[in-house]
Parts: C-alpha cells; structure tokens; sequence
C-alpha cells in the first residue's frame, strides 16, 4: 500500500502533505495532483472578499459604542438605525495599533499598523489588503482597488512601503471595471504590455550572464532579483491576458460624478454601489477605500460649520450635535452597504455572507487628535456576529490581531501580521 500521511497516492494530495521517514520530514514541491485538490475545493466554495473603509476624523466614541459589552447590548445612537443588521457586525472598543501616535499623520499607519511618522520611522510597510492582493489577487482582473471620497491619498501601500494613490471618481472606476477599450486603445495597450515583457527578458539575461563572476552573497542578491523580475513578467503576462478579454456587462448605468466636494456621505454611497458591483462581478476581491475629511459644511439638515472643524469640537455642545448628524448618516450609509451586499447573490448565498466590511479610523478622539481607542466596526464575512467586543480603554487590545483574523479569513496561512500575534479575541467564524 503507497501512502503519505494515511493519504493514498491514487487520490488527491493536501498541498500540505509532507515526506516523513528515520525521524525527519521533507515538504514536497507543488504536485498535480495538488492543483486537482486545490480546484476542487475552490469550485465548491465561493472566494472570500475584504473592504476597508477609513475615516480621516474618526467616530465620536459615546455615540458609537454601545455601554454593555456582549450580545444584549442596548444600541448606541450611532447603531439605532442599523440596528435591524446587529446579527451581520461586530463592535470593537478599546483597541488600537500599539506604538502608533502622531495624530492625523497616523493616517498612514491605519492599514499597516506600522508606526510610521510616530515613532522615527520613515519607511512604511505593506497594508493588510494589499498584502491579500499580493498573495490571492491575481485571480481577478483587478487584484486590487484603492479608492478615496475625495483626492489621491490613500491608506494603502506596497511591501516597499510606498503609497498607492487612490482613485476618487465613481465613473472613471465604472468605465475601469466595465467599459472596454476601442480596438485602437486595445492595440496600444498590449503593445506596452509586449515591450515591457521583452524588456524584462533582456534584463534577465544581461543580469545571468554576471553570476560567474560574483560570490555567494552578490548571487543571492541575484536569485533575488530574477524572483522578483520573474514575479513582474508573471504579471505583465496577466495584464496582457485580462486585456483580451471583454469586460463584464452590468445592467446598472455609468454614476454621475457628485461635483460637491463637501457632499461626503452622498460620495459615500455612490462609490460603495461601483465598489458592490465590482465584487459582484468579480473584478476584484479587495478594496481600500478611504474616506477624508472635508473641510467644508456637508449639506445635511442641521449641520451649519465645516466637517473638520466639528471633528475639533471641544466638547462644545452644539458642535458635537452637528458632528453627531454626519457621523450618524456615515454609519447609516455603512450600513446600507452591508444590506446591499446581503442582497446581492453568489454562488452559496450572498456578498455580505463572503465579504469582510471594515470601518475605522485612526483617530480614537479627534479632538484631541488621540490615535487610541479606534473606533472599530467588521461586518459580514462569515465571522460571528451580533456582539460588542469592548477591551480596555487604558491598556488597548492590538487592532493588528484583527487583521489576522482577516488574512486568514481569505485564505491565508498566517498567524502575525505587524505587531499582530494572533486572531482577534472574541471573534470567531461561523
């Protein structure tokens, strides 16, 4: 009888599978018979979707998180309205990213978890859903979209720590996702994607023909540099395949752009119906959208001076209750969102039930500009919801483990991310 690990070498093989044998153990390469198994297990269950959605001035903690932690909690002000969707999130207070500070500034940390800006750091490093994208987004046309409510600064950065400028207008993304070329334009874009693999296979063999002549450590360096000039050919290659094929069709028509700039929670909504039809299409699987802060009066009954002026109230009543008026339809429109998602089928049930919806911000008190104590919402995605988990609010929880939990929810082998050592306490899937 062949066998490995009680598996029969006639069946399926787990990628996991190793050699074992006079006490050691040997992990085998990727075989056939894996990528039988790996199909197999991908056709029989939908894939697994991330949005984050990032607030430039935070959420005011008392109107958002409920008094009584657990399943029996009275909503907040924030959450009545939404509170018909309890069973689809998830509270979170008394969390935050250790070692980060700085403010506004911690904007860049909020994905990353890095204290970049805060604590003598230059450099960034890579945001949780690029991270996703980096290992799982090239089954889609788009492994990933970078979005914001208004200008190119986003959350969002590469493992070499640079930003991704973000796309701010809802029908450029429609024509992106599902508007196709003109032969004329299609031409020029693969004769670019044709010129920029050539150019790689020249790189490569000027590159090859130096390792006679280095040491060990200059080689490595090289075996370095052929992965990673073999990893942008791979992707020049997608690139030149997704341009071949038609774009979706959606019955749905190309959004009207909303020229108020101070229109934050109308800009809200109509990027998050492009953002539901590029996972319901399955252009992509994961998506930053960040949400700023306008400087100017959002046109919304009661509300008479300027968002970020409100967001550094003082405790002076009157602008904490205009304050409270935008951030309640922010969350309700978050919340509309999520129904959208529950309304919208897949192939086993519905986008919300296969889809992680963050929201949060890097200020826990913008007031203050105090980066503790974020504010925390995580819908949809499987997870169990319906709870508030509330932390210390002087001795924080790690956000950071929560994006663990997100990692692995997706599909990821990982237990760290940042200063994240484990999955989230408390939040468990279905």
């Amino acid at each position: 009888m062949d066998s490995l690990n009680g598996k029969f070498l006639s069946h399926q093989l787990d990628r996991r599978t190793v050699l074992k044998g006079a006490g050691v153990s040997m992990a085998l390469p990727w075989l056939s018979a894996m990528q039988k198994a790996a199909a197999s297990s991908a056709a029989d269950s939908p894939p697994q979707r991330f949005v984050a959605m990032t607030l430039g001035l935070g959420l005011v903690a008392d109107n958002l998180n409920p008094a009584d932690a657990g399943r029996d909690y009275k909503p907040s002000r924030y959450l009545q309205k939404i509170d018909d969707l309890r069973d689809s999130f998830t509270v979170i207070s008394g969390s935050s990213h250790p070692g980060v500070t700085g403010g506004h500034r911690a904007e860049a940390s909020l994905l990353t978890a890095n204290p970049v800006g805060s604590s003598g750091k230059a450099k960034n490093t890579i945001s949780v859903e690029q991270l996703m994208a980096k290992h799982l987004g090239n089954q889609t046309r788009f492994p990933s979209l970078v979005l914001s409510n208004s200008g190119s600064f986003s959350p969002s950065y590469t493992d070499s720590g640079a930003m991704i400028p973000a796309e701010s207008s809802p029908s450029r993304l429609f024509s992106q996702l599902f508007i196709d070329e003109s032969p004329a334009e299609l031409k020029v874009r693969t004769s670019r994607v044709a010129q920029g693999r050539s150019i790689m296979d020249l790189v490569s063999d000027d590159a090859k023909q130096l390792t006679r002549s280095l040491g060990k450590g200059d080689q490595d360096r090289l075996d370095d540099y052929f992965t990673s000039v073999r990893e942008l050919e791979k992707r020049l290659a997608d690139s030149e395949a997704w341009a071949k094929r038609p774009k979706p069709k959606v019955e749905a028509k190309k959004p009207l752009d909303i020229s108020n700039g101070n229109d934050f929670v109308g800009r809200q909504r109509l990027m998050c119906d492009v953002i539901r039809l590029a996972f319901q299409t399955d252009s992509t699987r994961f998506i930053s959208f960040h949400l700023g802060g306008s400087g100017g009066v959002v046109p919304l009954p009661g509300v008479q001076e300027g968002y970020h002026s409100l967001s550094h109230h003082g405790l002076d009543k009157e602008k904490l209750e205009q304050l409270a008026i935008i951030e309640e339809e922010i969350i309700v429109a978050w919340g509309q969102f999520l129904r959208d998602l529950s309304s919208t089928k897949d192939m086993t049930g519905n986008l919300l039930n296969h889809t992680s919806v963050l929201l949060t911000s890097n200020l826990g008190n913008a007031s203050n500009h105090s980066n503790q104590n974020m504010p925390v919402l995580i819908g949809g995605g499987g997870f169990k919801h319906g709870q508030h988990l509330a932390f210390d609010k002087k001795n924080n929880y790690p956000l950071p483990n929560l994006y663990v939990s997100l990692l692995q929810r997706v599909g990821m082998e990982t237990d760290q991310f940042a200063s994240g050592k484990s999955t989230m306490n408390g939040l468990e899937f279905v």
